[in-house]
This record gives C-alpha cells, structure tokens and sequence, in this order.
C-alpha cells in the first residue's frame, strides 16, 4: 500500500502544477500579477459540489462544465477589467490592486450563491463543507492518485505540441514575446491574448473541480490557496508554463511532505507554518536562481554528475575484478 503522505504529495503536487501553468498563462499576457486567479479555482469547486450535491452526478463529469465556466469568466475578467484598464492608461500597481478587488467581489459573489443552494435545495454547510466522497477507487488507491499527474502531463504536452507546432501557437509565442513585432507582422495579438486567458481559466477550473475531491472546500477555497500558486508559479520563472508545471510539482509535494516530516519530529503545532513553506522553498531557490528553475543549466549540472557516476562505476568494477582474482 502507498503511504498516505505519499499519496498527499502526488495529488497536491498535480494539483499546484496545473494550477501555476493557469496563473503563468495569465501573467505572460498581461505581466500583471492576478490575485483573482484563486476564484477560478473556487468556481471548479463549487461547480463539482453542486452537480454532485443537487443533480446527484459524479463531480468527474463536471469536469468539462467547470473548464468551461472558468474559462468564459475568465476571460470575461480580462476584456472587460485588464484590458479596459489598461487601454485608459492605468499603472501596473493599479492594474495589480483591481485583480484584488475583483477577487473579493468574487467571495461576495460565492457567499450569495452557496446561501442560495443552501436554502432552495435544503443543503447543510455550503459555505465550508468537507471534500466529496465521490472519488473511485482503482488498486486500492483513489482515482486522484491516477488523475491528476495524468492530466497535468496530458496538458503539458498538449501545451507543448500547441505552441511549437501549430501555425496560432507559434503566433501565440510571438504576441507573448514581442506583441509589437508580432502586431507589425499582422498576428491577432488580441486573440492570442484572450486565447490564454481562456485556458487559463480553464486550468485552475479543472484543478479546482478535482481538488474537492481531496481538499475542504467553500467560499474562500481557491483565495486561500494562492500564496502556493503563486510560488510555484515565480519558482518555475515565471515566464515558462513549463517551469510552472516543474515549480508546481516541487512547492506541491516539498509542502506535504516537510509538514509531514515536522509533525513526526516535533508535533503537530508545525502544521500552523504549513503556508510559510512554499514562501521559504521559493526564497531560497530564488537567492541562488533568481530567474527560477528555467534559468538553471541542466546540462552543466548533471554531466559532471554522470561523468563522476560513471567514474565510481568503472572503480568499482576495477574493485570487483581484483577481488575475483580476474
């Protein structure tokens, strides 16, 4: 049987990955840091609670109708706030604090429509409820286990595929990299833009829909869970959706498992410093990569390693010939 912290790491680690990718999306276009993106996340939630609390579905198949939801907000946040405010000439500070106000409009927003479900369909604790009891079980493991890592490499490489070998993909590169080149070579800058936001808001709708199956939910859900988001985001560079995914993986599982790790050493009042551990992953690999993950040389790093492991491979046969009298 796989631990239980094992099993808390991958589904976290999934989880914050895909939700990064959204956030790093959202950033590329605008450069504006959106503190709203945690209420894309929250509307996946509440999208699977109410199909599996009032029509009595499978939250799975609301999977598609939150990618959807959270899209079609999103980008209706982009045209009609960030961009508006940006084509009046607003400052990027200003821009940054409209993201904020528009994410406890969104609170307001669920409070209203959870005391609505709550009251038509007689339901208990829609403001906070605990997660689904509606996950499959496979092997003896939840199906979270198997579907989150799978979704979050399936939209890696989907990502991958689309931007390097699609005509608007690369088009979408080019609007993200020098919109004003890109705009003078007659590329929809625009619709690339609004394009990202619509997958963006899509992700961290996906995440938030599975996320219920695993995590408390509620009003606050997605809001409370920025801070993370935003260090796997700035840990994978900040300008890579694939660093993001890599940034979101390692806040995600490091998180668990150094909580984990902190309880069984000195108890359970380690857990009340469980937010500050992304912030202190991210610091430091930030003091020594400052540009994240993506600025890291890889090849520089593990050559020498495998020339060095190759090293201590042929010493160690060299040892085991002569022991062998060979």
């Amino acid at each position: 049987m796989v631990s239980q912290y094992v099993l808390d790491a991958v589904v976290y680690a999934s989880l914050f990955g895909l939700m990064a990718v959204g956030l790093t999306l959202t950033y590329l276009t605008t450069k504006v840091p959106n503190f709203a993106y945690g209420s894309f996340v929250t509307i996946g939630g509440y999208t699977s609670f109410s199909v599996f609390r009032i029509n009595h579905v499978n939250p799975y198949f609301a999977v598609p109708l939150a990618f959807l939801l959270g899209a079609v907000v999103s980008v209706a946040m982009y045209l009609g706030v960030l961009r508006t405010l940006a084509r009046r000439g607003s400052s990027l500070v200003a821009l940054m604090i409209s993201t904020l106000a528009i994410d406890i409009a969104f609170v307001g927003i669920f409070g209203i429509y959870s005391d609505y479900i709550g009251s038509y369909y007689r339901i208990e604790n829609t403001k906070n409820f605990f997660r689904l009891l509606a996950d499959f079980s496979l092997f003896g493991l939840p199906g979270l286990f198997y579907v989150t890592p799978i979704s979050l490499a399936t939209i890696t490489i989907a990502l991958f595929l689309f931007l390097t070998r699609t005509k608007f993909g690369v088009a979408m590169r080019a609007s993200v990299e020098n919109p004003s080149l890109a705009r003078v070579l007659g590329i929809d800058v625009e619709r690339a833009y609004i394009f990202a936001w619509f997958l963006a808001g899509g992700f961290a709708a996906t995440a938030g829909s599975f996320s219920v199956l695993w995590l408390q939910g509620g009003t606050t859900f997605g809001s409370g869970l920025i801070v993370e988001i935003f260090a796997a985001s700035v840990l994978g560079g900040l300008a890579s959706v694939y660093g993001a995914a890599l940034g979101g993986l390692i806040i995600g599982a490091t998180e668990i498992l150094l909580t984990q790790t902190g309880i069984a050493v000195f108890g359970s009042w380690i857990s009340i410093y469980q937010k500050g551990f992304p912030l202190l992953i991210m610091v430091i690999t930030l003091l020594l990569f400052p540009r994240g993950l993506v600025s890291i040389n890889w090849h520089r790093i593990i050559r020498p390693i495998a020339v060095f492991v190759g090293l201590i491979g042929n010493r160690l046969g060299e040892i085991f010939r002569f022991v062998r009298g060979e």
